[in-house]
C-alpha cells in the first residue's frame, strides 16, 4: 500500500446520484460533506460531455474547501481534464496502467472487483490505491450487479492490504456489518442523497 498520498480512503465514501442541475448536486453533495464524508466520487452516466466537465469542475472546487478527495467514475480522461484527485475503474473502463500513465503517481486509482478476489489480487499487483467490492447488498441503482458477500469481505481483509470499499445497497441497517467484516469505507448512494436530511444521514454513516 503507497503511503504517499494526500488522501487515505475510509469513512463515508460519498457517490453522487444522477443530478442534472449543477446547482442541485452542489447543495445535496455540501451536505454530504458537511454531514463527515470523506470521498466524493461523482458518477453521471447520463449526462452530456459538457455537464459532466461542468460538474466536474464546479465540484472540486467543493471539496477542496473540505480538504475531501473527490474521485471521477470511470472517466481517467475527465479526471484529468480537471485535476481531480483520483479516477475509480469499473471492469470495462480502462487499466490501471493507462490510468496511471495519464494522471500520474500521485493520484488515486480504485478498481470495482465485483465479488472477485483475484481481480483485487490484480489490482494490487497493476498498482491501484484501493478496491472495491460489491454489491454487497440488493441495490435500487445497479439491480442486476454482481452479488458480493461479507464471507469475501473478511477474506480480502486478510489478503488484500489496500482500502477496501463496500458498495451495493449500504444503509444504517446494514454498514455496521460491512465495516466489521473488514470494509474500510462505505460507498452510499440512495440512502444518503435520497435520505430528508442528507447532513443528518451523513453524520450517522459516519458514526458508524
Amino acid at each position: 500500500m503507497r503511503t504517499n498520498l494526500k488522501y487515505s480512503i475510509n469513512g463515508l465514501y460519498a457517490i453522487t446520484p444522477e443530478e442534472h442541475d449543477t446547482a442541485n448536486l452542489l447543495r445535496k453533495v455540501k451536505l454530504a460533506l458537511q454531514g463527515g464524508a470523506r470521498v466524493v466520487q461523482y458518477r453521471n452516466k447520463l449526462a452530456d460531455a459538457a455537464t459532466r466537465l461542468e460538474q466536474a469542475s464546479a465540484l472540486l472546487q467543493l471539496t477542496r474547501k473540505f480538504d475531501v478527495p473527490l474521485i471521477i467514475n470511470d472517466d481517467a480522461e475527465l479526471a484529468k481534464q480537471v485535476d481531480a484527485d483520483g479516477v475509480h475503474l469499473g471492469g470495462d473502463d480502462g487499466s490501471v496502467a493507462v490510468a496511471r500513465t495519464l494522471l500520474g503517481a500521485q493520484k488515486i486509482i480504485g478498481v470495482s472487483c465485483y465479488n472477485r478476489l483475484e481481480l483485487a489480487h490484480k489490482a494490487v499487483k497493476l498498482g491501484a490505491d484501493y478496491v472495491a467490492f460489491g454489491a454487497l447488498f440488493a441495490s435500487t441503482v445497479k439491480p442486476d450487479a454482481p452479488v458480493a458477500t461479507l464471507t469475501l469481505l473478511q477474506q480480502a481483509r486478510l489478503e488484500i492490504h489496500l482500502p477496501k470499499v463496500a458498495i451495493g445497497g449500504i444503509t444504517l441497517a446494514n454498514g455496521a456489518s460491512a465495516l466489521k467484516a473488514g470494509a474500510d469505507a462505505l460507498a452510499v448512494i440512495s440512502a444518503l442523497f435520497d435520505a430528508d436530511d442528507i447532513c443528518l444521514a451523513a453524520r450517522r454513516f459516519t458514526n458508524l
